[in-house]
């Protein structure tokens, strides 16, 4: 389970709440709570709390390329999340003892010891914890293929079920009468598995440990058994298991990928018993195995894949194995001894940060971050398959030409709108703003979606839908002005794509250069008018007044990207701007107040759809009943991403614009709303 995270004055943990309790809620599942602003009282892990809490069912944005948040929910039994409130009965009930506590101080004792930033990584091999890990380390581990070695990979169960064997042999060694007994191959499988199941739960459990354990068990019951066990059997045996426990752990990305892991490693690699060249050469063809036969997997799970995976495990793999992950846990055992534990910790670190710089140096080669857009399930079984003929043992013919079945992976099918027709989505990022705009051959963005702790819509929400859609890469970015929920995410953006022109109502309050957005700016791209309108206000003390309005006019609709602009700012628009013979798609101003769309605009602008871009029951009511009244009354299709998800529309060149995609509907997912 996660340990207690602190962000800023704010604490996240997760809380299991009793079964018996006096309310009348039989709550069975977890919760993930956020305590806002409590400095001076922390949760502690294993802690017994009374708390007032304001609890909602996991939902989350459903947008093309993007997290399934609420199918990780379901997975991790998730089954609500909210915020303390501020209450007199608040109080710690009792602070029993547990593993996650254990856990929890020997991540404080790393930190006394060698520091919390040398710590970080350390924690993280050994007990599990990354709390530590920052936006920077996870890139890098992403960008170099080498996130299982954070993930407590079945190599270091492997590693420390060496250890256990490696400690029964001494002691048979020391004490050779056990041996008429108990027969020393039993002895040492079981203390190897011990010593594997010890390490798995101050680990945390994690997927793919429990699977390694798993397999661990699988070997030492055939072996007790007198059953000789073949590999794929003991691994079906493992997935059994793991599924008859957890039946879910089938919707986590991990349980493919880890599975997947071992059954190419065993169908693809032989050998290694001969001479020290056939070591390596079947070292060797196992990494390029493992890092060609997963790429398919991670694009469809995770939309990128790291194409510099096989040199940087090769660095990574036996540092961490052999040298951290051993050094890191004889630490852990001489814990009691804070003297003692820090010498093997600080020597862990040092050699960690040895390997930091050159796995730093590869995640900026290129194709450490490769791309493609989503072609569906079919590609990726044909890549998969590829894998397989590939590395398949000799014998097997034409093997080379496995490559041929990676092509529909790498290159998509994707059609461009046509010159004069463009396509917008307008994308589900919670209470913010984020609009894509395709012609035939270039991309806009218009707002990026809100900042917030650990992250931001930018790189979580409008880039993966970039690279999904295969619109990549964005020519002009549009900040229609500096508030989060529509700046938060604009720096990833062009951080990303740095030639990328870039506009702003408020330059001054973005991170990154930007020109204004004063009319009568205007270009066309591929039969498209892009032009910004003048709100006549461009002395407004209010920001959302100075928001950018933009708009596109393609050859038979157009679109009117609003901001959070106000009544003012639609009252002194010019109406020759607003008026005109084509149908008419607006994104509703300021996620629909009811300071905003007033009749006489609706009345002007006549919209044929308008979408609104809110969170999930925010706090500010948004779309307002009113605003929503409106534009029913005139006949507009009215869309609202908090129940709709991420909404694609055509503006073909020949036709009116129409819905082309709703993401959260039709229901396509039993764990979705």
């Amino acid at each position: 389970m996660d340990l207690p995270r602190r962000r800023g004055a704010d604490v996240v943990f997760v809380f299991r709440p009793d079964t018996q309790q006096t309310s009348g809620l039989r709550l069975r599942g977890d919760i993930r709570v956020t305590w806002f602003r409590t400095k001076l009282v922390s949760p502690r892990a294993c802690e017994h709390w009374r708390l007032t809490l304001r609890l909602r069912r996991p939902r989350g944005g459903v947008n093309p390329g993007g997290a399934d948040s609420e199918r990780s929910a379901l997975q991790r039994n998730t089954i609500a999340v909210g915020y303390v409130r501020d209450s007199p009965g608040n109080a710690r009930l009792a602070t029993p003892t547990c593993v996650d506590g254990w856990r929890e101080t020997l991540a404080e004792r790393f930190d006394r010891a060698i520091g919390a930033r040398d710590a970080r990584m350390l924690k993280a091999l050994a007990i599990g914890d990354t709390r530590g890990l920052d936006a920077t380390d996870w890139d890098i581990a992403r960008a170099t293929g080498t996130s299982h070695l954070i993930a407590i990979s079945g190599f270091h169960v492997g590693v420390a079920a060496g250890g256990g064997i490696v400690l029964a042999r001494w002691l048979y060694l020391l004490f050779p009468l056990i041996a008429s007994r108990v027969p020393r191959q039993l002895a040492e499988a079981l203390a190897g598995l011990s010593v594997a199941g010890a390490y798995g739960v101050l680990a945390g459990l994690g997927l793919p440990t429990v699977r390694s354990l798993l397999m661990a068990f699988a070997i030492v019951l055939a072996g007790v058994a007198r059953r000789r066990g073949r590999g794929f059997h003991l691994l079906a045996l493992a997935a059994l298991a793991m599924l008859a426990v957890d039946p879910l752990a089938m919707l986590s990305a991990g349980f493919w990928l880890s599975f997947a892991g071992v059954a190419f490693l065993m169908l693809c690699v032989s050998g290694g018993v001969g001479n020290w060249r056939s070591r390596v050469l079947v070292t060797l063809r196992a990494q390029a195995a493992m890092s060609i036969a997963l790429l398919p997997l991670s694009l469809w799970f995770f939309g990128s894949a790291s194409l510099v995976a096989f040199p940087a495990n090769l660095v990574a793999a036996p540092v961490v194995s052999f040298v951290v992950v051993p050094l890191a846990l004889l630490g852990c055992l001489l814990s009691p001894w804070p003297w003692l534990a820090t010498v093997p910790w600080k020597l862990a670190a040092l050699a960690m940060t040895g390997m930091t710089w050159p796995l730093a140096a590869m995640a900026q080669w290129p194709g450490a971050r490769w791309a493609v857009a989503d072609g569906g399930v079919l590609p990726v079984v044909l890549a998969t398959l590829g894998a397989a003929w590939l590395f398949v043992p000799r014998g097997v013919p034409l093997r080379v030409y496995g490559c041929l079945l990676f092509l529909p992976l790498a290159m998509p099918r994707h059609s461009d709108p046509p010159p004069g027709g463009f396509r917008a989505w307008v994308l589900d990022v919670g209470q913010g703003l984020a609009v894509l705009v395709r012609t035939h051959g270039h991309t806009l963005v218009y707002d990026a979606g809100p900042a917030y702790p650990g992250g931001d819509a930018g790189q979580a929400v409008v880039l993966p839908s970039v690279t999904a859609l295969g619109i990549a890469p964005v020519d002009a970015l549009v900040v229609s002005h500096g508030d989060n929920d529509h700046a938060g995410g604009a720096a990833a953006v062009a951080t990303r794509y740095p030639d990328a022109a870039r506009w702003s109502g408020e330059p001054g309050r973005l991170p990154f250069a930007a020109q204004p957005c004063d009319p009568p700016r205007h270009w066309r791209w591929d039969g498209v008018d892009f032009r910004f309108v003048d709100t006549g206000v461009r002395d407004a003390t209010k920001s959302n007044e100075r928001s950018c309005v933009l708009l596109v006019e393609g050859a038979a609709g157009r679109l009117l990207l609003t901001g959070d602009i106000g009544v003012r700012s639609e009252r002194q628009m010019a109406r020759d701007d607003l008026r005109s013979p084509l149908p008419t798609v607006t994104t509703v101003a300021h996620h629909g107040s009811r300071h905003s769309s007033d009749t006489g605009w609706l009345a002007t602008t006549r919209p044929v759809i308008a979408v609104a871009s809110a969170g999930w029951r925010n706090r500010f009511g948004h779309p307002h009943p009113d605003v929503v009244a409106r534009h029913e009354a005139v006949g507009v299709q009215w869309r609202v991403t908090a129940s709709s998800g991420a909404v694609a529309i055509d503006f073909p060149a020949d036709a009116p614009p129409s819905i082309l995609r709703e993401w959260r509907a039709p229901k396509d997912r039993y764990w979705r709303e």
